[in-house]
């Protein structure tokens, strides 16, 4: 298994999408980006926001792609051939239906799950399916027919404050997998569960 080299965090471009569920590893990134002061610009070698610098001690890309969620592979593809960067050296940051609002998750090798944006980047690295994921959180609408519009609205206030407080747990433990230490970053993470308090106006 490489040492990450790549982290990726997905969602749909443009303002009426900022905000929303499926936007949660773009989320995720450029909260990465400002922590440790990395500045993400256009970048036409990967159709995406990317940026370079030193994360937790490592020389890391990181990349928000611009094409639409379920496009993701074409920019994820072309960031990784202009740079020679292998699948397993990839973490991908998305949204997840089947993880409650305040927990996250570290995943390496899988399926797609039913993800549009997964969906479409396994068969744009060639098939591959062994690279890192983390799984933010945003639960299930309670009905298949709903999750499109679930997963294009924002979360509630209380929603999204559990998942910006599972996706601060996720950059806290990044430094461990960045080091190798797989198991003990999973475990750190799997271990935070913020659950969404309700408002006293609920």
């Amino acid at each position: 298994m490489s040492a990450i080299r790549l982290i990726v965090g997905l969602g749909n471009p443009g303002m009426q999408y900022e905000g929303t569920r499926h936007n949660a590893g773009a989320f995720f990134v450029r909260r990465l980006a400002t922590q440790f002061g990395l500045t993400l610009a256009a970048d036409r070698n990967a159709l995406g926001e990317s940026a370079r610098g030193t994360v937790a001690g490592h020389d890391l890309r990181l990349l928000i792609p611009e094409t639409f969620m379920n496009e993701s592979g074409r920019s994820v593809a072309a960031m990784a051939r202009y740079y020679r960067i292998e699948p397993d050296a990839i973490l991908i940051a998305h949204d997840e239906l089947d993880i409650s609002p305040g927990e996250s998750r570290f995943k390496y090798d899988g399926g797609h799950g039913g993800h549009n944006g997964l969906r479409d980047i396994i068969p744009a690295l060639g098939g591959h399916r062994d690279f890192w994921r983390l799984r933010v959180g945003i639960g299930h609408p309670g009905s298949a027919k709903k999750v499109s519009g679930w997963v294009l609205s924002k979360a509630s206030a209380a929603d999204q404050a559990a998942i910006e407080a599972s996706t601060d747990a996720a950059i806290s433990a990044l430094p461990l997998l960045l080091d190798g230490k797989d198991i003990r970053a999973m475990t750190a993470l799997h271990s935070e569960s913020y659950a969404a308090q309700p408002s006293q106006e609920e």
